[in-house]
C-alpha cells in the first residue's frame, strides 16, 4: 500500500479515536496534545508524507490494543513495525 493511503487510512482512525487534526505549516514541529479534554494531532505541511505517517502511527500506538485491533491490516501492520523499530 502506498505510503499517501497508509497516512489517509491513519489519520481517519485518528479522527475515530477522538483527535483533533491540523495540517498547516508548523516550522518542523508535528505532535500530539490534549487541550481542555480535547486530543489534538498537528501535523506540519513540510514533513514528507512518511514523517506524517510516522508521527500518526505513533500517535495510535498509544491507543489501546483492542481499539488498534479494529484498523485496517496494512495499517496496524505498519504501527506494530513502528513500534519494533
Amino acid at each position: 500500500m502506498h505510503t499517501v493511503d497508509l497516512l489517509d487510512q491513519a489519520l481517519r482512525a485518528a479522527e475515530e479515536f477522538g483527535y483533533r487534526i491540523r495540517q498547516e505549516w508548523l516550522d518542523g514541529t508535528s505532535g500530539a496534545c490534549e487541550i481542555k479534554g480535547q486530543k489534538w494531532l498537528f501535523l506540519d505541511l513540510a514533513d514528507t508524507p512518511l514523517e506524517q505517517l510516522h508521527i500518526v502511527a505513533d500517535v495510535l500506538s498509544r491507543e489501546q490494543a483492542e481499539r488498534r485491533g479494529k484498523l485496517a491490516l496494512p495499517l496496524r501492520q505498519f504501527i506494530e513495525n513502528c513500534r519494533a523499530a
